[in-house]
């Protein structure tokens, strides 16, 4: 197993972003299975005019290929965040703690990993986005089940926050040997409903 531990910085900067937006529920879009470039464009307008992130511009001679459902904005902050129509996560690939390249024989080692890394993560969420709704983890009976039917369902923590028209989920993936989990690290994103 090989690891990587990076300061939280981009984690803080994203998370100050996300906990700025009180109220999610004019960026929900439709739920749907609609993908294109009339849906990205929706999407990006939805988002100029909630919040003050910044659309990834598009290069010249570069389309919105049919299959797209997703795009990438920049904040102020400079955090890279990549809506969905119901789902926001951040790109921060170089913060915080993971493990990669999991073998059979590292489940314990990864699960101690993100037992030792969770506490910092989930104090600066709480930094930014007060306490939380819900905080568990897969040592407690019916975990899987305490938030919501199957809501931790393959996590080994789970804390949630809500607002209005989302909830915002800081966890961690339990580890497995079957099948094998090939990584694993501490992760955010906001379920808009």
């Amino acid at each position: 197993m090989k690891t990587q531990d990076r300061p939280l910085d981009q984690d803080d900067l994203a998370m100050a972003d996300l906990g700025e937006i009180q109220d999610w529920t004019s960026l929900a879009g439709p739920d749907g299975d609609d993908s294109g470039p009339e849906v990205v464009r929706a999407l990006v307008h939805r988002v100029m005019a909630e919040t003050p992130w910044q659309p990834w511009p598009l290069r010249q001679g570069e389309v919105i290929a049919d299959e797209m459902v997703s795009w990438g904005f920049t904040t102020p902050r400079g955090s890279t965040l990549i809506v969905f129509d119901g789902l926001v996560f951040a790109d921060c690939p170089d913060s915080g703690w993971s493990a990669y390249d999991i073998g059979p024989d590292d489940i314990a080692a990864a699960e101690a990993g993100l037992d030792a890394h969770w506490p910092d993560h989930f104090a600066l969420a709480t930094r930014h986005w007060g306490e939380p709704d819900y905080v568990g983890d897969d040592s407690e009976p019916g975990f899987a089940d305490d938030w919501a039917p199957g809501a931790a369902a393959g996590h080994r923590h789970l804390a949630v926050w809500l607002r209005p028209g989302a909830e915002l989920h800081l966890y961690s993936i339990k580890p497995t040997k079957d099948p094998l989990t090939n990584a694993v690290g501490v992760n955010y994103a906001v379920y808009i409903d």
